[in-house]
């Protein structure tokens, strides 16, 4: 027994060293994406260091959500990959230990990242998403620049939505200009122009978006007219102090609001079956992402135990394969799920169900001393993503 207890803390110990390292690696990886972003923000917003930081931080969880599973399977596939190349599985098979004798850390260290990537997905990633909303709607009425994004609906602004396709902000010339404004009760303004500019007014929080040669249609919400106006210029006027002043409450996305407050608003009842379908798989991912980290850890096992009877290489491109497709399933579970015509849970669960059968089939067989013989297409596509890999190194 107390033999065991040596081997199961010496796994142990031995999985902490690459999750960190692989965990560190990839959350680097997916925050360089955000680099392009926040160079914007620097250079043509004007953001402080503190809210670049402040951002990179709410991003954060969104990012662990995955790269904490990830970083699990990971893990364990090294750590038994190399066991197994060093003899060290061998010799604990002549010792008399089974490999479900060897189980036990692994189990704990996949459910420590399960609770670990469970806190970050009820509370980290919705924190983290609406924090995200609060700053940018904050640096937007600190300065207009912030809600001038190229090519997406900005609503940071109170009562007005600005769309533009282009924007110089040296020249402060607009390209392809959408606007609808709210700020008249029973009114909507909706502003289109090929071109605009944006002044700022002695008043820094005064601006002025001034359109050329486009056509604005006034909606009468109360009589049920529309009005349509052609124009040379056309100055639209923003006021953010005003803004700031009125201290709007920010409205919260089904991602952004808590598991609480999440689960008592379908209780409610939510008679859209599209927003109920988003709803249930927002409730769903908060636990079947962290469930990944038992599914793709038991299936990591049996991957790394049998390298030994594979090149090195053709293991990790076993889990590495096993990873992406884990994650497409989940993609397509999400975006089939969305339109109400597909089980939430069905969409949410299934990857799990599947990569944890595979594991189960694969422990089963090598505990047999039964090498799992893999599909042609499955070696041919881990033999292509080495040598995609291989060419960029």
């Amino acid at each position: 027994m107390k033999a065991f207890n040596i081997i199961n803390r010496y796994i142990f110990r031995e999985l902490l060293s690459p999750f960190i390292i692989s965990l560190f690696f990839l959350t680097f990886v997916f925050l360089m994406t955000r680099i392009p972003e926040i160079t914007n923000m620097v250079v043509n917003y004007n953001a402080d260091i503190s809210s670049v930081a402040l951002m990179l931080v709410y991003t954060l969880p969104r990012f662990l959500e995955f790269t904490l599973p990830m970083s699990v399977m990971i893990a364990i596939l090294l750590t038994f990959m190399r066991m197994s190349q060093e003899n060290e599985i061998v010799a604990l098979k002549g010792a008399g230990v089974s490999l479900y004798k060897l189980l036990p850390p692994v189990l704990i260290f996949c459910f420590s990242g399960f609770l670990l990537t469970m806190w970050v997905t009820v509370f980290g990633v919705s924190w983290g998403k609406l924090s995200i909303k609060k700053k940018s709607i904050e640096l937007a009425r600190s300065s207009i620049d912030a809600a001038l994004r190229e090519r997406q609906f900005n609503f940071e602004l109170e009562d007005v939505m600005i769309y533009v396709s282009h924007v110089d902000m040296k020249t402060k010339t607009l390209k392809d200009v959408f606007i609808e404004d709210r700020r008249t009760k029973g009114v909507v303004s909706i502003s289109i122009a090929p071109s605009g500019k944006l002044i700022r007014l002695e008043d820094e929080q005064v601006y002025t978006i001034r359109l050329y040669n486009g056509v604005i249609n006034q909606v009468d919400m109360d009589e049920g007219s529309v009005n349509n106006i052609q124009f040379g210029n056309y100055d639209i006027n923003i006021d953010l102090a005003g803004m700031n002043k009125r201290n709007k409450k920010i409205s919260k996305d089904l991602d952004e609001i808590s598991l609480f407050d999440l689960i008592g608003l379908i209780r409610s009842g939510i008679k859209d079956k599209a927003r109920l379908s988003e709803a249930l798989m927002e409730l769903h991912e908060k636990f079947s992402v962290p469930f990944a980290c038992l599914s793709l850890g038991l299936l990591a096992f049996p991957l790394g135990v049998q390298s030994a009877s594979l090149r090195r290489s053709s293991g990790f491109g076993f889990g590495i394969f096993f990873l992406l497709l884990y994650y497409f399933l989940l993609a397509f579970g999400w975006s089939a799920g969305e339109t109400g015509d597909y089980p939430p849970v069905l969409g949410m669960w299934l990857p799990n169900v599947i990569m944890g059968g595979v594991g189960v089939f694969f422990l089963v067989r090598n505990a047999k001393e039964k090498p799992v013989q893999f599909p042609v297409f499955v070696k041919k596509t881990a033999a292509a993503v080495k040598k995609r890999f291989a060419g960029k190194i």
